[in-house]
Parts: structure tokens; C-alpha cells; sequence
């Protein structure tokens, strides 16, 4: 069953290109242009008054559509940024630390780039004292990171549950998540190749005592403008960074303040936001109901073509490059990372032909969609066999 006429409208925009970048850009669905017509249609129907519909009806529908494709069942613990960046200065700033001593991080050498920059940027500053664990050699990477956060003090714990750049798969995520406590140290697992890709990838016991941030650029198809973040009760009550979003609701304040703060995760609010991303991914999610699309019904499918476009490519120069991430049968990653001191050629070259892949460093990585079929696999398959 092909699924394109769902995104006729941006598979029609480029009718030559063969879109193989899902876990870049991810192609926006039909569903998401009636979805931003809508928000456009309330702001101008209701002007001043179309807040009430926004943080009334389309904040909660969101919130639930979020909360329950994590499977943490808690839509009152997700919060809603332009992007992830902005959580992680919320969360570095609000996380407990020892008094006159600097941040101490534990991370990958593997984080998605806006972490990398972040982090690389304060530690140079002094602000934080940075440790990094090596993702290579990946064998034992899940059992090396969560020893270096038992071995040592640290105040704010993070990684990416799906690598971004190889899209191996961290797996000790919950016995992490039991290691987190109010008073520190804090655990964020950075969701977002998971989110929409790997079904329910969060545990009760993960949402119990892990941040998780996540957006709807890739698999939620939203685009940009829609990061979020699943906060753990009793984490962070009273975030330094604050904006005036974050007095909505039931406020809480200690004896002689003034600065209340709601009890659930609003209290990590900013301010004033665009709310048309929102608007997208509900419309969207909306469209994935309606067409029985779960996420194990779209892994399933990506599934097949993934291991389609091995079986074609074998014996080629391409296929017998390194494939960091191979099909074993268990949760993957909606792409294949392939390395080789080919890859930034390897892409140009695709890209002549209007094949869209994308690269980082020395790693090719060839992302798959519902929009795409055996064809398009074939066509591909087809292409890359020529590369040598």
C-alpha cells in the first residue's frame, strides 16, 4: 500500500527527488498545511482571544498526543519550546549543584550538536566540569556510560537514547533513570530519534525520574518550533529561567516570595511562543489516527525497506562499507548510518541526482519515511550501486 497521497503536497513541490533524509528533514505531511491554515485561520478569527483555544485546547490535545506516543502517560508532565536547546539552558540552570562549585555533566561524545556546543562552551568557561564517555567502541558503550554515572558524583546526566549520528541504540536507559534523584543528579535522556520512531520508547520508571526532551522536526513530521520536555515530578520546582507562561494554573511560592510557579510541568514554561507547530503536529496526529498509522505499523514498514535496500546494494562498494547500525530484529533507528572515507563524495554525488541523503563527518546517513516505497528503494538501491 503506497501512503504518498499523504504527502502530495511535498512530494508534488519536487516530483524528480528522491527523499531519503527523514531523519533530517522529515517531509511534511498533507495533514500539516491544513493544521497551519487552521492556526492562522484562529489568529485572525480571534485575535487577542485566541489564547484561550491555544493553551484551553490545542496545549492539552498536544500534551496528550506527546505524552502518549512516549508511553509515560502523563500528559500534565510535558512542556512545549521552540526547540531543545532551550530546555537544556532551563535544565543546566535549574539543576542542584554543591555550593561554589561548577556543573558537573556526564555525557556522550555522541550528542546531538546543539548539546555538544552547549556544553563544549561551558566548559571551556569554567561553568561546567565536563566528562564525557566515548560511543566507540559501541560494543559495550550502554555498560561503560552507566558505570561512569555510578562511579562518580555527578550533577546533571545526559544521553541520547537513539544516537543521532550513528543511530545505535543506548539500552540501559531505565537502570540510568533509577540513578536520578531531586536533589541530584539529574538524568535527561535526549528522545528525539526515538520519539515516533521507536514505539513507547519511555518506561513509567523512566518517566518517574528522567527528563526527556524530544521535538517534532523529525518523525512527528511537525517541523520546526515544537521541542519538548517530560519533566519528572518533584525535579526542579522553582527553575531560575523562568517566563511569565509559568504562573498559569496552580501557582506554588515559599513564605516572602513573589515568583510562583505552577506544580506541573509548566513550571519549566517560557513566554510568549508560536503556536503553529502545535497546530501541525495535532493535525497530523490527528491524520495518523484516522489512516491507522501507528509508530509500530511505520517501524514495521521502514523496516522492510531498510533491509530491501541492503539485500540490493550487497557487493557493492557502498554496502560493503561499515553499517554502524544493522538490522537485528529489535527497535532500530529510521535510518542506516554507513562509514566510509567516501561518504561526503558519496552524498554530493546522490545529490547531483537529486537523491537527498546527508552526512556527518565520515558517517552517510540514508533516512527512511512512510512516503516512500519498493520503487523508490529500487531507484535508490539502483544509484548507489553505481557509486564507487
Amino acid at each position: 500500500m503506497s501512503f504518498k497521497p499523504l504527502f502530495s503536497k511535498s512530494l508534488g513541490s519536487a516530483p524528480g527527488r528522491l527523499h531519503f533524509a527523514s531523519h533530517s528533514h522529515h517531509l511534511w505531511p498533507d495533514a500539516s498545511f491544513e493544521g497551519q491554515v487552521q492556526s492562522w485561520e484562529d489568529a485572525a478569527a480571534q485575535a487577542d482571544h485566541k489564547w484561550d483555544k491555544i493553551m484551553g485546547e490545542v496545549w492539552p490535545e498536544a500534551q496528550a498526543n506527546v505524552a502518549a506516543e512516549l508511553g509515560s502517560g502523563d500528559p500534565s508532565a510535558i512542556v512545549f519550546a521552540s526547540n531543545t536547546h532551550d530546555f537544556l539552558i532551563r535544565l543546566a540552570a535549574a539543576c542542584p549543584r554543591r555550593t561554589g562549585s561548577p556543573l558537573r555533566v556526564l555525557m556522550s561524545d555522541g550528542e546531538f550538536h546543539s548539546a555538544r556546543r552547549q556544553m563544549a562552551r561551558w566548559a571551556e568557561g569554567g561553568d561546567i566540569r565536563l566528562t564525557k564517555v566515548a560511543a566507540d567502541p559501541f560494543g559495550d558503550f550502554s555498560a561503560r556510560f552507566l558505570d561512569a554515572a555510578q562511579v562518580e558524583e555527578f550533577d546533571l546526566i545526559l544521553v541520547s537514547q537513539v544516537l543521532f549520528n550513528s543511530g545505535r541504540i543506548f539500552g540501559d536507559v531505565e537502570d540510568l533513570a533509577t540513578l536520578a534523584r531531586p536533589e541530584g543528579p539529574w538524568v535527561v535522556i535526549d528522545a528525539y530519534h526515538a520519539f515516533m520512531a521507536i514505539e513507547a520508547p519511555i518506561t513509567q520508571t523512566i518517566a518517574g525520574s528522567a527528563f526527556v526532551l524530544g521535538g517534532g522536526y523529525k518523525y512527528a513530521m511537525a517541523g520546526e518550533g515544537m521541542g519538548f520536555m517530560h519533566c519528572p515530578p518533584g525535579f526542579g520546582e522553582r527553575p531560575p529561567i523562568t517566563g511569565w507562561y509559568a504562573e498559569f494554573g496552580e501557582l506554588t511560592a515559599p513564605p516572602g516570595s513573589s515568583v510562583g510557579y505552577t506544580r506541573d510541568a509548566m513550571r519549566f514554561m517560557g513566554a510568549t511562543f508560536d503556536p503553529s507547530a502545535l497546530y501541525r503536529f495535532n493535525a497530523i496526529q490527528r491524520m495518523l489516527k484516522e489512516n491507522d498509522l501507528t509508530t509500530a505499523r511505520i517501524a514495521a514498514r521502514v523496516a522492510n525497506l531498510q533491509s530491501r535496500l541492503l539485500d540490493r546494494i550487497a557487493g557493492s562498494a557502498f554496502g560493503e562499507c561499515d553499517l554502524l547500525n544493522p538490522l537485528d530484529g529489535g527497535p532500530h533507528a529510521r535510518f542506516l548510518a554507513f562509514r566510509s572515507p567516501d561518504a561526503q563524495r558519496w552524498c554530493s554525488e546522490l545529490d547531483a541526482q537529486h537523491i537527498v541523503t546527508d552526512v556527518r563527518g565520515d558517517v552517510l546517513r540514508i533516512g527512511f519515511g512512510f512516503y516512500q516505497d519498493e520503487k523508490d528503494v529500487d531507484a535508490l538501491a539502483v544509484a548507489v550501486r553505481q557509486l564507487s
